[in-house]
């Protein structure tokens, strides 16, 4: 806290943001401090503590609490190695980095066209900072806080197909052929790793790729992974590598006492070769134990409570399950949508077909089960939030339908039927039909992923009472926006509707440098005083071009005199005065007297 007292004024305080974007900017605050190496600031979280009453009744106590932030400014350089690399989702970011890094332009049928980072929401969204002269200023998010230019970002990976990465970018038919062509010279030259390759846990209908695998236990499997991770950070002379799961589909493993519940269980069981550890998890303990961060962005269950516990002792971070591109991201739109206006979805019936590798293998029912489970449970948050129109324990019901056709490829087709109970009885269906290339949604949250990932290595926080900084917990849930079935810190609430996500992350980065989060109140737009004439006029043309400006100006003057009038004579909250709180029109009196 001492630090955040002092006031600096040397060239430090000024921010200057290390991204690519034009966009720069500092915090003017006693509570932000600027150094070489950090940005230091202090921070106080509001939250409301509830407890209720044996009548039912709530009591709510508003909570003030002091966190100091603290976020290393050097963007390391950094390396993501993908499992999976030569799938369509690999081989596709990879082409589509070198493609941006280049500023490749390539003709299409609809014209030229550009490479960009369209669907990031790193490099393509932006966050309001604040109210300027002109109205609100927005910045790109990569900008709240120094983040890796994804242009700069070194792939490598593994696959069980021996195809180099130009090969599979062909074979995977995504991006258009134009571009392919441009591509390729770059990408010729790149060859998979040998991966892990347990027959049981993937579609039989994935043999014929399987020509590029690891043998030997699942001991000596996994520290040839971990060999691979060291070759490659010191090939490439990196300061961070982060490992990512963009494979196939695994069956669920199961979960039993003395095989994956603990961090030892879980090592022992690898040194006993179990058939139940997945190659995944192998991969996320090869991780771990290397000190790099591991993300899960496939259904299957790798984050079993043993990999959990390994992490937390390493302190290394791990995030999970499933890339959040398509269907399940307007679910978590829509959903949330529909039950905060009062309407109550009953039945959601969401069908696919695509014919990618990826729908290959879900053709499977083993691996067809993982993906159902972390797509049907996206709504439950929402649903237990309103007591009104859910009793307990009531869902709505929930069909999910995948299909290969592989005529399409990677154009994938979504048709979701939303029913919903609506006011007196009445019902509303919502039929929404979405065509996309599956794995252009899927490659930029992979970017997004390991963006984050990284910038959530370099943060620590503290409290008032606390003497070390430490940093966040190591089921990184603060991935949870790109993730369907987010992995959190056990005991902790899911969170899945799609805003609550998206708010946390931009309000923890405005934290880190001392801003408080949106909340979208603008009451310095809301209250009613008497606008300037000039600013009157211009929201009123019409008086000017009717030539009635003097006649009309009495009149709007008088409305908003009144207006003025009664709310100083206490004529609010539809006409009921109150006294900090009403509760079911019972006049209510805490004792408090507030300096006003």
């Amino acid at each position: 806290g001492e630090r955040i007292t002092k006031q600096r004024t040397s060239l430090a305080l000024i921010y200057e943001m290390t991204s690519t974007s034009k966009s720069s900017f500092y915090v003017q605050s006693p509570n932000v401090e600027y150094t070489e190496d950090c940005i230091y600031s202090k921070f106080n979280y509001q939250t409301s503590k509830v407890e209720e009453n044996a009548d039912g009744s709530f009591i709510v106590k508003p909570i003030d609490s002091t966190y100091y932030f603290r976020t290393q400014r050097h963007v390391p350089k950094l390396g993501v190695m993908l499992v999976g690399w030569g799938g369509n989702n690999g081989s596709t970011i990879t082409a589509s980095v070198i493609a941006n890094k280049l500023g490749i332009t390539w003709d299409t049928k609809n014209g030229p066209k550009k490479a960009n980072y369209y669907g990031s929401i790193t490099q393509a969204s932006t966050v309001c900072l604040g109210t300027g002269t002109n109205g609100d200023v927005h910045v790109p998010l990569k900008n709240l806080l120094p983040m890796v230019d994804p242009n700069d970002v070194v792939f490598d990976g593994w696959d069980i197909s021996s195809a180099s990465i130009a090969d599979a970018m062909e074979r995977a038919e995504v991006l258009d052929i134009n571009l392919q062509k441009r591509l390729r010279p770059y990408l010729e030259d790149m060859h998979p790793r040998p991966s892990i390759y347990f027959p049981d846990f993937i579609a039989a209908n994935q043999l014929e790729r399987a020509d590029n695998v690891l043998t030997g236990s699942h001991w000596d499997q996994m520290n040839a992974i971990r060999s691979d991770i060291k070759d490659f950070r010191n090939k490439h002379d990196l300061d961070k590598v982060i490992v990512l799961w963009t494979a196939n589909t695994e069956r669920f493993s199961d979960v039993r006492i003395g095989l994956n519940d603990t961090a030892d269980n879980l090592m022992q069981s690898i040194k006993r070769n179990e058939s139940e550890v997945s190659p995944s998890t192998l991969f996320a303990v090869a991780s771990i134990l290397e000190e790099c961060c591991f993300l899960n962005g496939s259904p299957q269950n790798t984050l079993v409570p043993g990999v959990v516990e390994l992490a937390c002792q390493k302190k290394v971070f791990i995030g999970g399950d499933d890339f959040k591109s398509g269907q399940t991201k307007v679910k978590s739109v829509l959903v949330d949508f529909l039950v905060n206006a009062g309407i109550k979805p009953t039945s959601i019936v969401s069908y696919n077909h695509l014919g990618n590798n990826d729908g290959k293998n879900l053709s499977a029912p083993k691996q067809f089960k993982s993906k159902e489970i972390s797509k049907s449970n996206v709504v439950d948050d929402m649903v237990a939030s309103n007591q009104i129109l859910y009793e307990t324990g009531e869902k709505p019901d929930h069909t999910i339908v995948i299909k290969y056709v592989p005529y399409v490829k990677d154009s994938k087709r979504a048709l979701d039927e939303y029913t919903s109970e609506i006011f007196m009885g009445g019902h509303n269906t919502l039929v929404i039909h979405n065509t996309c290339e599956d794995s252009l949604l899927a490659s930029p949250i992979i970017l997004d992923l390991v963006i984050l990932a990284e910038v959530c290595q370099r943060i620590s926080l503290k409290t008032e009472i606390d003497a070390e900084y430490e940093s966040f917990h190591s089921v990184l849930s603060i991935l949870s926006y790109l993730l369907k079935a987010p992995a959190v810190p056990p005991g902790t609430p899911v969170v899945n509707a799609l805003f609550k996500q998206r708010a946390c992350i931009e309000n923890i980065f405005r934290a880190c440098v001392g801003l408080a989060p949106q909340n979208h109140m603008s009451l310095e737009n809301k209250r009613a005083c008497v606008p300037d004439q000039n600013l009157l006029l211009t929201e009123y043309p019409w008086l000017i071009e009717n030539g009635h400006q003097n006649s009309h100006q009495n009149g709007i003057d008088e409305h908003l005199h009144k207006k003025v009038k009664a709310v100083s004579n206490g004529h609010f909250n539809n006409g009921i005065e109150t006294t900090n709180g009403t509760t079911n029109g019972d006049h209510v009196t805490n004792g408090n007297h507030l300096d006003r």
